[in-house]
């Protein structure tokens, strides 16, 4: 009797943990679909705030570059040579030398007995180009900049090459190929096209080289931007030949091959901006296309969203548009090529291509 009443005591608590799993479980189940709806509206909320702030920088991107273009060619309408935009410096400081004089300007005679020059050019694309007209205490210039090799940490503009500066000039070293007329044919030069050049000057190895230069350590990581691999799709080929048709006529380059490896060797660095490059690449945000862009450098590498999830990244080189994906352990794969619609060539007869140059080329 003992044990039976014992059984049936056994048999209820076994009922009533059963009971409490059960009850434990449901309530658990129910909690997890809370969260796991909270969690929704949560992301769905982040995406839709990630889209309005994307919305509304392009639109402010957009005021801005219509504000450059606008304040650029006031000073044309005043001036008697239209096709010549102005662009106003002012000096951030005054040389004392011993030099007091100066040697009267070269023409590009004897230019082509040198192997490479500096390029001086101005930074055309910036979309706060209308500072320039404002007096240097009004302008708001910002002294520090962010700096991709710094993974976006600050770094005073000066001891930068960023083109938002408060002379927006740049500088760059490329090779002579050859000289004719009044035009240079040049290599290795990583300007936009259309941007406006300053000055030429010869690149003279005993005084432009210094043995002995130091360079922050931030400088020499070049990891931080070289990427593992550059390959290409089984379309990519046959996609570059359609295109190769319709620009042969317009391109300085001679060949298909030489685009592709102009390709592989302009993706060989991480050319995203720090915004892009922190983005997640899961992210189906829709970033806008090269026209709205913060400078010249974002302005050939855009962003958009698959439905499969992958961000595409798209890189405009000699009017054609390419499209490629870059992984988290940094391995590139381009995809295709397009032609551009956003691009445009202008005048093409004043234009120069390969054909005008192949004589030339030593």
């Amino acid at each position: 009797m003992s044990s039976t009443r014992y059984s049936i005591l056994a048999l209820a608590l076994a009922s009533l943990f059963s009971a409490s799993s059960a009850i434990s479980f449901y309530i658990w189940r129910k909690n997890l679909i809370e969260w796991d709806s909270k969690l929704k509206e949560l992301k769905k909320s982040l995406n839709s705030a990630l889209e309005k702030c994307a919305s509304e920088r392009q639109g402010r991107i957009r005021a801005q570059q219509a504000l450059r273009k606008a304040v650029v060619a006031q000073p044309q309408a005043k001036s008697e040579n239209l096709d010549i935009p102005s662009y106003p410096m002012a000096p951030i400081g005054i040389v004392q030398s011993c030099f007091s004089t100066r040697v009267p300007p070269a023409s590009l005679e004897g230019l082509e007995e040198y192997s490479h020059c500096w390029i001086i050019y101005v930074f055309h694309l910036n979309t706060d180009l209308e500072k320039l007209w404002k007096h240097p205490s009004k302008s708001k210039f910002k002294a520090k900049v962010r700096v991709p090799r710094l993974k976006g940490g600050r770094m005073g503009v000066f001891a930068t090459r960023s083109p938002h500066r408060l002379c927006p000039i740049g500088l760059t070293v490329a090779k002579v190929e050859a000289v004719q007329g009044n035009m240079v044919l040049l290599s290795g030069v990583d300007l936009v096209d259309g941007t406006p050049v300053l000055d030429i000057k010869p690149y003279l190895p005993y005084c432009d080289s210094i043995e002995g230069a130091v360079v922050p350590n931030w400088v020499m990581l070049d990891s931080m931007l070289s990427v593992a691999s550059v390959g290409f799709s089984d379309d990519f080929s046959s996609s570059l030949l359609d295109c190769w048709k319709s620009v042969e006529k317009k391109s300085l380059y001679s060949s298909p091959d030489e685009h592709k490896s102009l390709v592989k060797q302009a993706l060989s660095w991480d050319i995203r901006s720090v915004s892009q490059r922190n983005r997640p690449h899961n992210n189906l945000l829709k970033i806008g296309s090269g026209d709205a862009s913060d400078n010249a450098s974002d302005l050939d590498d855009s962003q958009d969203g698959e439905a499969s999830g992958e961000l595409i990244y798209h890189l405009i080189l000699d009017g054609m548009d390419f499209s490629y994906k870059i992984d988290g352990n940094g391995d590139v794969m381009v995809k295709e090529v397009h032609l551009s619609s956003a691009i445009s060539f202008g005048n093409n007869k004043k234009r120069c291509n390969f054909l005008m140059w192949k004589d030339k080329i030593k």
